[in-house]
């Protein structure tokens, strides 16, 4: 952290408002791309950031319970970090889902243009752990490693924003060539799940297992599982949109 006089300023929350703005910013442009209204694109970034933060808090309260029943004070400051990403996606997923119903977008079409632009604001916010020093690497000796909490470890939260960028391009450029619809949604299930389960081997802080596994590797096994599931539903259906989408009318939208 640094401090602006007496104020102590974490730079977990630092990275976290530049994601928001920096998906804000692109969800935004390409709902005007799309043909959308742009205030749309701050919107959905409002209620994933609302969506999001309650359900990766949550997630992660309910895996320190005993911690936080003995310290409910501590509960509400995320400031310290404290942040699960899947229980994030969850909570956004939520969100997506509720919206699509208010702005009456096809449930895929809307989980499209949303994973354009969550691994942006991932990869920012990996940045933010980096700095923080939270979910950090096991040790190692290779010529990479970073000096963390007394020994030279992985760089496991550089690991992910590197990804992050990579998935993001990847899938930015699929989504504007107008792909299949749910196409991108299996892109970045496909990418990111694997990654996470790879990663979770040389994650150096503490983590719930269930069985021989983490529960994260245990989520992203079974994300991947849905992604081909959606690739096989794609494959049948085909179904496609394109930049001037019909949409419903914004008099819904917040």
């Amino acid at each position: 952290c640094f401090h602006i006089g007496a104020k102590a300023i974490y730079w977990y929350g630092v990275l976290g408002a530049v994601a928001f703005l920096a998906a804000s910013a692109h969800w935004s442009l390409l709902a005007r791309w799309k043909g959308w209204p742009p205030s749309r694109g701050s919107d959905l970034a409002i209620w994933l950031v609302l969506g999001g933060l309650l359900g990766a808090r949550l997630n992660y309260v309910v895996a320190n319970l005993r911690y936080y029943l003995n310290n409910p004070s501590e509960i509400l400051r995320i400031d310290h970090g404290g942040l699960i990403f899947y229980g994030g996606v969850a909570g956004g997923a939520i969100m997506v889902l509720i919206l699509s119903r208010r702005w009456r977008v096809p449930i895929l079409e809307l989980a499209d243009f949303t994973l354009t632009g969550l691994p942006l604001a991932h990869a920012i916010g990996r940045i933010g752990c980096f700095l923080n020093g939270c979910c950090y690497g096991t040790p190692t000796s290779l010529p990479w490693a970073v000096w963390m909490h007394d020994a030279y470890r992985h760089p496991t939260q550089l690991y992910e924003s590197l990804a992050n960028i990579i998935i993001y391009l990847l899938i930015l450029r699929l989504y504007l060539r107008r792909p299949v619809r749910g196409l991108p949604t299996a892109v970045y299930l496909l990418g990111y799940p694997p990654l996470r389960f790879l990663v979770e081997f040389v994650r150096g802080d503490e983590r719930m297992r269930a069985g021989p596994l983490t529960v994260a590797q245990w989520v992203s096994l079974f994300l991947v599982f849905i992604a081909l599931i959606l690739l096989f539903r794609v494959s049948r259906h085909r179904e496609t949109y394109s930049p001037k989408a019909e949409v419903g009318s914004d008099q819904h939208s917040s």
